[in-house]
């Protein structure tokens, strides 16, 4: 019962700071184009929430917290008017989106992968569904503020996610213990995704016509 009472913990503490993050990564996108508060606060909430939305209507947890429990939509707001209201504070970390983004990715990508092994998911399917736990807040920021989603790009984005949740799943099934296993897993993605962004490392792309 104490596992089953940690692993409910350590999947809220990693969501809702993946919310947090992803939702200040939104937040200073709808900055960096102008937005009004309420645009600023939208994009904050669908970048904070759209991953573990589309997670948890897969394995048919609904209504998903992101809508159903307060401290999430609470989280969301939180973000956005703490960058609308001092976003010079939040934006003087170099490369701050992304960093921001990162951050979310790995937790969110950890959070995803631990959520759907304790919905008895296989493995593979477990750790493509945290994959898509990472990157559905990117993605909805992206296109709410009219950019091409950093996951189309060449950067290592989902490939980072997907890295990450392995890692989280192999530890789940070689019986670590799941701070380790979240903690190895969040780690590796989200250092392969500030390397990727600091060194540029890309995955081919098509040759040009």
């Amino acid at each position: 019962m104490r596992q089953a009472e940690l692993l409910v913990a350590v999947l809220f503490a990693l969501d809702l700071a993946g919310t947090f993050v992803f939702a200040l990564s939104g937040a200073l996108a709808g900055v960096k184009h102008r937005l009004d508060l309420f645009g600023v606060l939208g994009v904050a909430f669908a970048a904070g929430t759209a991953g573990g939305i589309v997670r948890d209507v897969l394995i048919h947890a609904t209504p998903p917290p992101a809508i159903a429990d307060w401290r999430y939509i609470v989280t969301c707001l939180a973000a956005g008017l703490l960058t609308f209201y001092r976003h010079s504070l939040v934006d003087r970390m170099r490369n701050s989106v992304l960093i921001f983004d990162a951050a979310g990715l790995a937790l969110f990508a950890v959070a995803g992968a631990l959520k759907a092994t304790a919905a008895g998911l296989q493995p593979v399917s477990a750790c493509l569904l945290g994959m898509l736990t990472g990157i559905g807040g990117g993605i909805a920021r992206d296109l709410l503020v009219g950019e091409v989603p950093i996951v189309l790009r060449a950067d290592l984005y989902a490939v980072a996610a997907l890295a990450g949740a392995a890692v989280t799943v192999l530890g789940e099934k070689l019986g670590l213990p799941t701070v380790i296993s979240a903690g190895a897993g969040a780690v590796l993605c989200f250092v392969l995704r500030v390397a990727a962004i600091r060194r540029g490392w890309q995955l081919p792309t098509a040759p040009g016509t």
